[in-house]
């Protein structure tokens, strides 16, 4: 048993030895059991001086973790896409497509396809092939110069041109030596058109001066107006303006630019 006692102003504690007679200590000198209530009840804001409160406050990050799951739920969806739902996506698209000419809603097609030479965009409309163009000609001003000579109802239509895309392949792989496609015309006239639609009787894997080719379409004196004429040819690499160069066998202007020129001179030549 120890005992509390002051000396000196020190509060000591002396051990007491343990004998029967505590035992029978009399109830008087037990606290009351009131006493003991109030005493704990004073010392209570010693035990919660952190109120109990603030633990839910703690616990609520815990609570925001379903909304950091969301971006899980948008996993099927892209995780769909790159499994092969885009071959899915063209053939909507080759509907739309189907609807859109069905019902007279559209003036040209067109898509970007990938080339030895780079991308080139192919437009069509209800007549046939109208427009090659390579990056280098701006696509928006192709569209733009599209919209304005044939009709603003331009359609993106990348699960089109099917046949286009496969005779360039051929073509790029020297299995085609000439292109069977249907073609519209309408973005040339007068002497230019004349000048183009001889260009595809030049023979592949050949090239010709200016000169010559301007004797070829009676006017031999015509040399510039070839030249504009192979310059501003609509359906390059289809219609063959890179076969015909200066008559001191320099390339000479062309519309994809000098080394795609050389490029199709010396791809023709390898195969021919």
């Amino acid at each position: 048993m120890t005992m509390h006692e002051r000396s000196g102003g020190e509060l000591r504690a002396t051990l007491l030895p343990t004998s029967t007679h505590t035992l029978h200590t009399p109830p008087t000198h037990t606290p009351p059991r009131t006493h003991a209530l109030r005493s704990a009840t004073t010392h209570t804001p010693r035990i919660t001086s952190t109120p109990p409160a603030a633990q839910p406050a703690a616990a609520q990050p815990a609570a925001a973790q379903p909304a950091a799951a969301q971006p899980a739920a948008a996993q099927p969806a892209a995780a769909a896409v790159a499994n092969g739902d885009a071959d899915h996506l063209d053939a909507l698209g080759r509907r739309l497509v189907t609807a859109a000419r069905a019902e007279g809603l559209t003036d040209v097609l067109y898509r970007m396809l990938d080339t030895p030479l780079g991308g080139v965009l192919v437009a069509a409309t209800e007549r046939g092939l109208v427009r090659v163009a390579f990056d280098t000609e701006g696509t928006e001003q192709v569209l733009e110069t599209l919209a304005a000579r044939i009709g603003a109802r331009i359609l993106f239509a990348p699960g089109s041109f099917e046949e286009t895309s496969r005779q360039l392949d051929q073509y790029f792989t020297g299995r085609r030596r000439e292109f069977s496609l249907g073609l519209d015309r309408r973005l040339s006239t007068g002497f230019r058109r004349t000048v183009q639609v001889a260009l595809p009787e030049l023979p592949y894997g050949t090239t010709v001066s200016y000169g010559r080719l301007a004797a070829t379409v009676g006017n031999p004196r015509a040399v510039r107006a070839v030249g504009t004429a192979c310059a501003t040819n609509p359906l390059p690499i289809v219609v063959p303006c890179h076969r015909v160069i200066r008559s001191d066998g320099r390339l000479g202007g062309y519309v994809g630019g000098e080394q795609a020129k050389s490029r199709l001179i010396e791809l023709e030549r390898s195969f021919a």
